[in-house]
């Protein structure tokens, strides 16, 4: 629900590449580095956790279970403790398939900071697709 003090928007891109071909690679903790330096310049598995060195601290990173509709939400959880759920979406289209990005507004966010993270994100999509339509 979009809200006044808390808008969300949707953010996507289109990638020439199979959805069941972009839903591996992008499930996959060990490559957001190649493709999401918003969120991790690396990440390493520790304890059965994604560990990810971020522009905002060390970050926990847990992606939704394996599952086959595209779902690649995950949580992020800040180095203050905050847990941050990020919807996304990997859908099939006749020529490739569009990720959509859900970005939420948090409440502490000044209008500066949120159009700083949605492009973040959009430069983390557009690498997306850079990294899988150049395979």
């Amino acid at each position: 629900m979009n809200t006044p003090d808390s808008p969300s928007r949707h953010l996507s891109v289109h990638i020439d590449r199979t959805a069941e071909d972009v839903y591996a690679y992008a499930s996959a903790p060990a490559h957001l580095p190649e493709w999401a330096s918003g969120l991790s310049s690396s990440v390493e598995e520790i304890d059965g956790q994604w560990i990810a060195d971020s522009p905002m601290g060390r970050v926990v990173v847990t992606f939704a279970p394996k599952n086959a509709f595209g779902v690649l939400d995950h949580d992020v959880t800040l180095p203050s403790g905050e847990r941050v759920h990020n919807p996304v979406r990997v859908i099939a289209h006749t020529n490739g398939c569009e990720v959509v990005f859900t970005l939420r507004r948090r409440p502490e966010m000044s209008d500066d900071d949120f159009r700083r993270d949605a492009e973040a994100v959009t430069a983390d999509l557009a690498a997306l697709k850079r990294v899988l339509e150049s395979d």
